[in-house]
């Protein structure tokens, strides 16, 4: 059965300042190379999914040149369609949601020749293989199957995340948020499966009931009319919902043992390219645990940090604990760390700049300091 997907924007509670104010959260650069929606993307094009809407709210530029036609993920061009989507934006936030955005672009949704439907957000990053969510969900019968994963830490992360009550027969009973009460949830990774034509009717059902539902709220009322179950994954999964999940993502994925349950040689995360020479290391340089992108000049000392695409960093100069988007420059004896400093931003006249663990200092884009 044919099948097509929907990357969904971010909901009310994702708030990424500094960052957020220059591109929506699906195009934050991510370990220095990729964009944070390459990976729900190729999740669902190495899934065999070549249908793809990609809904945007907000700043919309940044994500359409880097989606481009969407050739660089592997998309057939033949059989394939990448199809871009905004909703109709409203002066009150609160109105600017997925069952808005799905309405005004329904006829582009009911004009899909496919039976399923795959609904994945765009700011939780995990690999998923949808085959397998897909095939689980016609066996079980099921009217929708929410991906979910099961978490000890939900006191310390994953708060305003959805959690679920699952059943003995695997069917979801109650959808709740997260208020961190308790160390162990189901946390849903916001992910559903169901049949075309049931997502119609839940979008048309949402807007009935309230003009600021979303779509987990109207699933959440179907739970008693429809079979709603659980498929659960095991590895990680990153909710960028804030700074410090931003940083702490790329933290810990950078890292070579958790990078694997993200990369794998047969589940390649696709990007567009950039034809720029490899990283250049000068006899000065002390790079430790980083993960460093192409056409990037380090004459200095790097250490558990992510620095992005042709970025300088001098002699002299030391990077800790931090993250530097494309173009950054960084001066001569300049100390930097727990920082994160956005793209093409220039520090030299300022030798200390240092944020701690648990509140990330933020340098804006094209900032001289």
């Amino acid at each position: 059965m044919k099948t097509f997907g929907i990357i969904n924007f971010e909901g009310p509670d994702v708030k990424v300042s500094g960052l957020g104010d220059f591109r929506p959260v699906p195009a934050f650069s991510f370990l220095g190379r990729y964009r944070l929606i390459d990976v729900m993307i190729s999740n669902m094009t190495n899934s065999g999914i070549e249908n793809l809407q990609v809904y945007m709210n907000g700043e919309t530029r940044s994500l359409i040149e880097h989606l481009g036609t969407g050739r660089h993920y592997n998309i057939n061009s033949k059989t394939g369609k990448l199809q871009m989507l905004t909703s109709n934006p409203n002066d009150q936030n609160a109105y600017n949601h997925d069952i808005n955005a799905f309405l005004y672009n329904i006829e582009a949704i009911e004009e899909v020749n496919a039976k399923y439907v795959v609904i994945a957000p765009s700011y939780i990053v995990y690999s998923i293989d949808f085959r397998k969510v897909i095939e689980t969900h016609k066996l079980s019968k099921s009217d929708i199957t929410i991906v979910y994963k099961p978490v000890k830490y939900a006191k310390q992360h994953y708060h305003s995340c959805d959690c679920i009550n699952i059943g003995s027969d695997n069917r979801i009973t109650k959808i709740e948020t997260n208020d961190g009460k308790y160390k162990n949830r189901n946390i849903s990774l916001e992910t559903y499966v169901m049949e075309r034509e049931l997502f119609i009717d839940l979008i048309k059902k949402a807007s009935e009931t309230s003009s600021m539902y979303w779509l987990k709220n109207i699933i959440g009322d179907s739970l008693d009319s429809l079979v709603v179950s659980g498929y659960r994954i095991s590895n990680e999964a990153y909710f960028i919902c804030n700074l410090n999940d931003y940083y702490r993502a790329n933290m810990e994925i950078k890292d070579l043992d958790t990078a694997k349950s993200l990369f794998h040689k047969d589940w390649p995360i696709h990007t567009r390219t950039n034809d720029t020479a490899p990283a250049y290391y000068s006899n000065t340089a002390n790079v430790k645990n980083s993960a460093v992108a192409n056409g990037t000049i380090i004459r200095g000392t790097v250490e558990n940090s992510v620095i992005g695409r042709q970025v300088i960093i001098e002699k002299g100069a030391v990077v800790k604990d931090s993250i530097l988007l494309p173009g950054c420059y960084i001066g001569k004896n300049v100390n930097v760390s727990y920082t994160i400093i956005d793209k093409k931003a220039r520090v030299s006249n300022v030798k200390n700049l240092s944020g701690d663990p648990d509140k990330i200092f933020y340098v804006k884009r094209r900032d001289i300091i």
